[in-house]
């Protein structure tokens, strides 16, 4: 009788031992963040100022930073729960049809071929295909002025041959293997202009060893919806579009706008509304 009564009881320790362990490894699950909260992965681009950028000391800044970060924090996640990784632009579908993030934020301008394999929430930002010139540089004043002028942009990008074809036939196509370089050469006359995304261009300008040295053409040669890329079908896509409506009424898209791409006097255009795709 004794000995059943301790038989019962170890029983009754090992079950709760158990149970104990298995609380345990819930609060060690690889899902939890940093304050104990479930975490998020967020695809931005890691090598562009002012949109999106890795520093050196392991910090991320930029303006789908910012946008990210809010959105995250309205589906229910801090941002000490974001899990940030690349999203180099070739791969930005395959990572989100393959699980890897649960949506990107990376300068991801909106079209037909990409909208057949993701789903889009936004736009939240409409940018343009712009130059950067020298900021006492007064003879491009128009796209034809590029014409017979060194024009810039990365290897593999097409916004360079796109001011070729439609606008300045002339224009001397130069590619180098990544912004920076296109803007030292500008910077060294080199260059007389560099292209791609107005957004782009401002988060470099606006960057503190380049203040007052360059200048937007301010031309907006194409129409460049940035929108927030999720798996086909995913219910994200309403809620991340219910959070960016509230960035804009509540003026912390503003705010953002403003730290990231003021001091390159970026004339951006008013927030969009949402599912307004402009052509």
């Amino acid at each position: 009788m004794k000995l059943r009564k301790v038989t019962a009881a170890a029983s009754v320790a090992l079950a709760l031992a158990v149970t104990a362990t298995a609380c345990g490894g819930d609060d060690s699950d690889g899902d939890k963040g940093s304050s104990g909260g479930k975490k998020i992965t967020i695809g931005i681009k890691f090598d562009q100022p002012g949109i999106g950028q890795k520093t050196p000391d392991g910090k991320y800044t930029g303006f789908d930073v910012d946008v990210a970060t809010y959105v995250a924090k309205q589906l229910g996640y801090s941002a000490g729960n974001i899990e940030w990784k690349e999203a180099k632009s070739a791969d930005r579908e395959t990572m989100l049809q393959r699980g890897d993030v649960d949506f990107i934020a990376a300068s991801y301008s909106i079209n037909d071929e990409r909208a057949a394999k993701v789903d889009f929430a936004g736009p939240y930002l409409l940018a343009h295909q712009d130059v950067l010139i020298r900021a006492n540089d007064n003879s491009i004043k128009d796209p034809k002025d590029l014409n017979n002028k060194k024009l810039c942009s990365v290897t593999g990008s097409t916004s360079a041959q796109n001011v070729k074809d439609k606008l300045a036939p002339k224009a001397q196509l130069q590619e180098y293997g990544g912004y920076s370089e296109c803007l030292t050469g500008v910077e060294n006359k080199a260059i007389d202009a560099l292209t791609t995304d107005d957004s782009i261009l401002a988060g470099y300008a606006s960057q503190a060893e380049f203040k007052g040295k360059f200048k937007l053409g301010g031309f907006k040669m194409t129409n460049e919806n940035y929108g927030i890329g999720v798996k086909k079908g995913s219910d994200l896509k309403a809620k991340i579009n219910t959070a960016l409506e509230k960035m804009v009424s509540d003026g912390s898209w503003d705010k953002a706008v403003k730290a990231n791409f003021g001091p390159a006097n970026y004339k951006n255009e008013p927030a969009p509304k949402i599912g307004n795709i402009v052509k």
